[in-house]
């Protein structure tokens, strides 16, 4: 309920004529009526609706997905579903980059931004749904509205060896999936719309200052299918901000890099009748101006997260950070200076050409910076904690590292071992790491094809019981997590069109195996990535 993205579809839907749009979760398994899924608003089954949309952002949540078709009595296969049930639409950033492990099981996907999509989409489908002519709205949408991918009009062949052979258009539909996006966020907020304590972050009003990121570190699939970067000006974000303070005391602004917002300091400077805190979803160790570290002292900030992402020098122009070592050491000491007792820091492990050296690299990075640390808080005579936080590196689709093969999980467990054994004396320094094992499957979910909707319907035959799946699955998972991707193989995502050159997706690739860096984005026109060239983007009213 606390993300932005799923509170903004929620508004723009209910904005619609014609449309009434409910939210339904999960429940707890141990809530009374934990079998029936029905929405908040009316109490109504979610089985009783003309569409069911689901919002989703991490893989993790697909077998979820699965569950909520199940519990709500419906069939779990598209193909298996008609009239009077409801048309099973997704959309949300992780079918951005790759819907086809869920494919069978959704009828459409909305591929983009949805203030791009959505009033075309349901002008075109509401005469068909009111019908109720399911075949005849997917056919219609599919030709009709960009952006809309119907897996049920496409077939995929393979190879003997496994790997895709060829994404074909079985009726006359688009060969590819252009995602659509707003290239103007100038007249166009996006705040929270509903405020409650039943949620990650409270009553806190969230404000995005802005889409995508300048820097493109090579892991981060933020950075390339969010492109071009984009920023709010600061009079909308001004009037957002007066939105929010009527609201609330806590306003949280978002953003992939919100220091990279142009006025940030301005935005800072704003004063307000009341005691206002402000947070902030991300800051780069290069960019803490006085104006941000003012907010953050005058907001009571008890925790600053640094992501320093790699330990060495070397893996961060690998993964092109943009940051050195000195920039991580002053921010950690000037954070503390400014009366921040705690930090975290922020690490990945299994990254490409990552040694133990790299790894050791990262217990004598953090030693570094708590020797930073104490020295600050001695002066101010308060020590807090340093918590390192540690989790596994995933390779993501539309991503240089999109080829890679993931580390094993015997590998990334040893490394996990010998950063807490090499931390475990240091005073006030914890450690949390994430599972392997999960990190695993939110691979097989990130790059699997729709050959793993099997692996995906077994899991939730055992009720999510993963070792029983992968011991009684068909398919070897090790296919699509632990084995590298030659560049020149299809890949299951190739026929969504971010407007990325892949050739430029190659070249970074290689500038990474040379541990060569690349500038930031320069968020005007070029021909650098292929982006700017989209001449087909969306224009708010």
């Amino acid at each position: 309920m606390s993300n932005l993205g799923f509170q903004t579809v929620y508004y723009l839907l209910n904005k619609i004529e014609h449309v009434v749009c409910e939210r339904s979760f999960l429940p707890d398994s141990n809530r009374t009526g934990a079998s029936r899924i029905i929405t908040i608003e009316s109490g109504n089954p979610v089985s009783a609706f003309d569409v069911i949309a689901f919002s989703v952002s991490f893989e993790n949540d697909f077998p979820n997905l699965l569950t909520i078709l199940e519990k709500a009595g419906l069939p779990l296969r598209s193909g298996n579903r008609e009239n009077p049930h409801p048309l099973v639409i997704a959309g949300g950033v992780a079918f951005f980059s790759n819907p086809e492990p869920v494919a069978p099981f959704i009828d459409c996907f909305l591929i983009g931004e949805a203030e791009a999509i959505l009033p075309l989409f349901f002008d075109t489908a509401l005469p068909d749904l009111l019908d109720q002519k399911r075949k005849s709205c997917l056919k219609t949408l599919a030709c009709n509205v960009p952006g809309t991918y119907v897996p049920a009009f496409y077939n995929v062949t393979y190879n003997s060896d496994g790997t895709p052979l060829e994404f074909k258009p079985i009726l006359d539909v688009p060969a590819k999936i252009e995602r659509k996006f707003l290239d103007d966020l100038s007249r166009t907020p996006t705040c929270s719309t509903i405020l409650t304590p039943n949620t990650t972050f409270d009553r806190t009003f969230l404000i995005e200052v802005g889409r995508g990121c300048t820097h493109g570190c090579r892991f981060c699939s933020t950075g390339f299918v969010y492109r071009p970067p984009r920023f709010r000006p600061f009079s909308l974000l001004e009037k957002c901000l007066q939105q929010g303070v009527s609201m609330t005391d806590e306003i949280g602004l978002i953003g992939a890099a919100v220091s990279d917002l142009p006025d940030i300091n301005k935005l800072c400077n704003q004063k307000f009748e009341k005691d206002i805190r402000i947070s902030f979803s991300s800051l780069r160790a290069d960019a803490l101006s006085p104006e941000l570290l003012s907010v953050l002292k005058k907001s009571k900030v008890k925790t600053a997260t640094i992501a320093p992402d790699a330990g060495s020098e070397r893996m961060r122009k690998i993964i092109n950070k943009g940051i050195t070592e000195e920039d991580i050491l002053n921010a950690a000491e000037t954070l503390v200076a400014e009366g921040i007792p705690n930090l975290k820091l922020y690490f990945m492990v299994g990254l490409p050409l990552e040694t133990m050296d790299d790894v050791e690299a990262i217990v004598t990075l953090c030693k570094q910076i708590k020797h930073k640390f104490l020295k600050s808080s001695r002066a101010r005579k308060r020590i807090g904690e340093i918590t390192v936080s540690l989790n596994s590196f995933v390779p993501k689709p539309f991503t240089p590292f999109q080829w890679v093969a993931m580390d094993d999980i015997r590998s990334l467990k040893n490394k996990i071992k010998l950063i807490k054994q090499g931390l475990k004396r240091v005073a006030n320094v914890r450690v949390h790491a994430d599972i392997p094992r999960w990190a695993y499957i939110q691979a097989l979910l990130s790059r699997g094809d729709r050959k793993v909707a099997k692996i995906l319907s077994l899991a939730n035959k055992n009720q999510g019981n993963w070792p029983k799946t992968f011991k009684a699955s068909p398919i070897n998972p090790d296919f699509y997590v632990l084995r590298e991707r030659s560049v020149d193989e299809l890949l299951p995502w190739d026929f969504i069109d971010h407007g990325i050159n892949k050739s430029f997706l190659k070249l970074e690739y290689k500038k990474a195996m040379q541990g060569k860096t690349s500038p930031p984005c320069p968020m005007a026109s070029c021909n650098i990535c292929g982006v700017c060239k989209e001449k087909s983007l969306y224009k708010a009213p």
